[in-house]
């Protein structure tokens, strides 16, 4: 007998070949981080078919190597266990592709063997999905059956579970139908597959799908499938369990051994290498501990029998990510009612069950005399009960800081998902940080691995109060922790040690990851935290270690934001407030449907819910979605310059001597006059790719090399791929190291990606060499170098005559010099309407790129929606004077930032928001000395991270935070 055994990430599986290899016996079990008691275990139940003669075993898998070194048992790598079995069983494939729990990877057949697996992140594999039917509050069996009933397809972040995560969680607030959401959620995997592994090789010819994932969820193999187009894909019947059998099959070439023994070896084999690092226990003693819970019991609120008081009240409802919270309160401020549970996907539900509680407890007794609403739900609960107020999360949290701490220069707040810190300067939200990038610091990270271990979160947080050797576990993605609490597992560490160790690893997280704080004293002096995972006292006290100070966390640390919109709706003064009777709430009709907008290229996935007769419209990103007019009269720059460039003439002057198409991405969203003037004045019609939308993304993402870039460059695949499928068979987009000279800095280079990309795309884009492609390299810099080289370009490429490029240098930069002129002068005008009405005005900062709806997710519509003016950093920038930097000020759109950040200091009625695309390493050096400049001349920075999918509910609770402290 044949045996392989492949110990994986979350699993364990055993497969018994006989003499023939042909499979007699398979097996495929979750390990729960025992690895080697599960691989005991399953050879022990199959005693029957190994007992009575010498076997030959294989070990493999990504945790299996430890395991094989320490028995003394052969290993093989499991991408020759996978070579192995497919040579034997499919010999015609050309692709492989396998999810793990957390592994994912593809291999290529035909000639050399090349392999792509994931890095860094564990976004499109097992535990990805488990991590989503979660949040759904759904199996993973259930998230597949509900995915065959979908309509339609939402785009979800692919690269990270987190990103994922509030993706999902504002479409599951807003009643989005969970069949759509499930069937999402695997084709958010298939593009992480596609995107971040596949890397610009296409998965073509006969594909093999293996993994546990791909065997058990038909819904996700449907999205593989017609995603990419495949007429020959094959699942094997055993395809959980493949790799086992390359294993089996690659065991004959190890010696036998009588079963026993090897049973023997498994049982007995020991790590032999410790890594795990110990930090000092939370607590030296209990009296310790009973000291540090009576000094936090004091910061408490009064509490008033509900079923005997008598007067007036007031309600705060906070519907967060995924919990909902209530606080009923008197005009003193003691608690009459409070309510913190998970939402479980429908906010709706639970606040109307809430109500009719209520209502019931106050009788004819108490008069409610005003009621508010704050979180991601604010707008959804709001319109559904008739709320009388909503606020923002900050403003709410904020008031309720101030109750307990008239002081409070910093609040840190710590909710499932989301962490939210503010600055407090003047008694007003200075700065605002979100974790925009990873949630490995938040209450559903350690409910993870809460449940992971088999505890509640209580008893799991309780066991870490007074371990003795909490394990170091740093601060990493949620996913690749588990693999340093089962490492940690395996060299003895305690329950109680990984507890507290994860207790730990939330505040570094918060503190270096988010906060980024060099020191305590950047904090400030008078720290609140609140959140129900502040709730936990192992975090709280690891919060004070890693500090060195003590902080305030109110007694009802969790229901902060509803005691504040509670205090909010006491400050409305209201006799009476607008809520449904509990009449109304009986008979309360709520309903909610898809929908997909077409009245602009957003193509927005909307969500109609009618409660009664009433209309709410979530999910849109602008107003004509919601049936308002297209657009508001409030200017906005960004528009113009949009409209600007796309009204541009495309048509030769003259004779054309032919057709040239132009990708509109990157630096040609400001360069296009230029070009456009340059081409049609040399006789060429000229081809625009189309606006971008998803779906012209979806064209190119095959071709995409790396997951990493930013999210503008990755578009430019598509708009490559359009303008081929439309038959252009010329397309131009050359490689410009250098931007035009503006003065504003110590050089002017464009940056590499924006630089060379024509090359890359020439590179990886087969189809391009069926075409004339055109990258030559520019610099428009300077334009009698510039008038030289295209004379002996052009000529040479396409027989354009001397005296005919002469002129149409002139007439480019012409147009170039006409474009800045429109954009400064409608600038001007700007300025002048907002002043003239009345208006605040925001410049949004960033690229050339930014003004393309598709990669700001539309913003500047949203920003426009609060009665705010639009501007852009180039429409400013040069009315500031050139003043030295802290950095090397060599980069053509940052030294406009830093321009553009030094006007806004001088402008009363002015503010800044800078746009940054993940992918874009510069930008980090870019937002720290934009701050500075800012911070120093008073004003506010605050910055927006923006992906392929952008948390718009994120983006709303800055700019509302914003807007609220310029109106204070």
């Amino acid at each position: 007998m044949l045996v392989g055994i492949d110990i994986g990430s979350t699993t364990v599986k055993v497969v018994v070949l006989d003499k023939d290899k042909q499979i007699v016996h398979t097996a495929y079990e979750r390990h729960y981080a025992k690895v080697r008691e599960k691989a005991t275990d399953m050879l022990i139940n199959v005693r029957h078919l190994l007992s009575k003669e010498p076997i030959q075993v294989t070990i493999t898998g990504s945790a299996g190597l430890g395991v094989a070194k320490s028995s003394g048992m052969g290993f093989v790598q499991e991408v020759y266990a996978c070579a192995g079995a497919v040579e034997k069983f499919y010999p015609e494939t050309d692709c492989v592709v396998e999810l793990g729990g957390e592994d994912a990877k593809i291999i290529f057949f035909g000639g050399a063997i090349e392999e792509r697996m994931n890095g860094s992140c564990a976004g499109g594999t097992g535990a990805f999905i488990d991590q989503m039917a979660t949040l759904m509050d759904v199996t993973v069996q259930e998230l597949d059956a509900l995915s065959s009933q979908h309509t339609q397809i939402y785009p979800i972040a692919s690269r990270c579970g987190v990103f994922a995560k509030t993706d999902i969680q504002p479409l599951l607030n807003q009643g989005a139908n969970k069949a759509d959401i499930a069937a999402s959620v695997f084709q958010a995997v298939v593009d992480q597959t596609v995107a971040g592994l596949a890397q610009g090789r296409r998965i073509t010819g006969q594909v093999v799908f293996l993994g546990g994932p791909l065997f058990f969820l038909k819904g996700l193999r449907e999205r593989f499938v017609e995603t990419l187009s495949l007429d020959r894909s094959i699942f094997p019947q055993n395809g959980d369990c493949f790799v086992g059998i390359g294993a089996a099959l690659l065991a004959a070439d190890q010696s036998p051994m009588v079963y026993d023994e090897v049973v023997k070896r498994l049982r007995d084999s020991q790590e032999t290498m410790e890594t795990t690092l110990h930090r000092k226990p939370l607590f030296a003693s209990q009296e310790d501990y009973a000291a540090f819970v009576s000094r936090h019991s004091s910061v408490t609120v009064p509490k008033v029998d509900i079923n005997t008081y008598s007067g007036d009240a007031y309600l705060g409802i906070d519907a967060g990510s995924t919990t909902t919270k209530l606080a009923l309160i008197t005009p003193q401020g003691a608690l009459l009612y409070q309510y913190y549970a998970g939402n479980l996907g429908n906010p709706v539900r639970v606040v109307k069950e809430q109500l009719q509680l209520i209502y019931q407890l106050i009788g004819s007794r108490i008069c409610l005399r005003g009621n508010a609403v704050t979180g991601y739900g604010e707008e959804l609960i709001g319109q559904a009960f008739c709320l009388d107020a909503g606020l923002v999360e900050t403003v709410a949290h904020l008031k309720a800081a101030q109750h307990f701490n008239p002081d409070v220069d910093f609040i840190l707040d710590i909710g499932g998902q989301d962490m939210k810190c503010f600055k407090i300067r003047q008694g007003i939200v200075d700065s605002i940080m979100l974790n925009e990038a990873c949630s490995s610091g938040c209450g559903s990270f350690l409910e993870t691995f809460a449940k992971a271990l088999g505890y509640s979160i209580a008893d799991f947080a309780q066991l870490g109060l007074m371990a003795e050797a909490p394990v170091d576990l740093g601060s990493r993605c949620t996913v690749f922790m588990n693999s340093a609490v089962k490492q940690a597992q395996k060299e003895g560490a305690t329950v109680a040690d990984i507890s507290a160790g994860l207790s730990s690893s939330v505040v570094k997280n918060v503190i270096y990851k988010v906060i980024r704080a060099p020191q305590a004293d950047a904090l400030g002096q008078h720290i609140v935290v609140q959140g129900g995972t502040f709730l936990n006292d192992a975090v709280l006290r690891a919060f004070e270690q890693e500090l060195g100070r003590q902080v305030t966390r109110p007694a009802i640390a969790g229901l902060m934001g509803a005691f504040g919109a509670a205090l909010h709706a006491m400050s409305l003064s209201l006799d009476r407030s607008a809520l449904l009777t509990a009449e109304a709430l009986d008979t309360l009709q709520y309903t909610s449907k898809p929908s997909l907008c077409q009245l602009c290229t957003n193509r927005c996935h909307m969500t109609v819910n009618r409660f009664d007769e009433r209309t709410f419209i979530s999910g849109n990103r602008c107003e004509r979605g919601a049936g308002k007019p297209k657009s508001s009269p409030i200017p906005n720059l960004f528009r113009w310059k949009y409209e600007y460039l796309f009204s541009l003439p495309r048509k030769a002057q003259g004779a054309p001597r032919g057709n040239i198409g132009i990708p509109v991405g990157l630096n040609m969203y400001e360069n296009l006059p230029f070009w456009l003037a340059f081409l049609t004045e040399m006789g060429f019609d000229v081809t625009l790719s189309p606006k971008t939308t998803r779906e012209l993304y979806n064209l190119g993402q095959f071709t995409i090399p790396s997951d990493t870039v930013c999210y503008p460059a990755k578009l430019l695949h598509g708009h490559i791929e359009a303008l081929l499928d439309a038959g252009v068979d010329t397309i131009f987009y050359p490689c410009l190291p250098y931007n035009f000279d503006e003065g504003q800095g110590d050089s002017h280079y464009n940056c590499p990606v924006v630089a060379y990309y024509p090359e890359l795309l020439g590179a990886n884009v087969t189809r391009l060499q069926d075409v004339r492609y055109l990258t030559p390299y520019v610099g428009l810099h300077r334009p009698k170098d510039f008038k030289k080289k295209s004379m002996e370009y052009w000529g040479l490429t396409m027989g354009v005559d001397p005296a005919t490029v002469t002129k149409a240098v002139a007439a480019a930069y012409r147009a170039h010099e006409t474009y800045q002129s429109a954009l400064r002068q409608e600038g001007e005008r700007l300025v002048s309407f907002a002043r003239a009405n009345g208006h605040k005005m925001l410049v949004l900062a960033g690229r050339p790129y930014h003004i393309d709806p598709e990669v700001s997710h539309g913003i500047d519509e949203l920003i426009t929606s609060f009665g705010l003016c639009v501007l852009t950093e180039d429409a400013v920038a040069h009315l500031a004077t050139k003043q030295p930097v802290k950095v090397l000020n060599q980069w053509t759109y940052h030294a406009r930032l830093y321009n553009a950040a030094r006007y806004v200091v001088t402008q009363p009625d002015m503010h800044f928001i800078q746009l940054v695309s993940f992918g874009c390493g510069l930008d980090a050096i870019t937002g720290d000395e934009c701050r500075d400049i800012l911070e120093t001349g008073g004003k506010l920075y605050t910055q927006i991270k923006i992906d392929e999918i952008s948390n718009l509910g994120a983006v709303k609770i800055r700019i509302r935070s914003l807007l609220s402290t310029i109106q204070n």
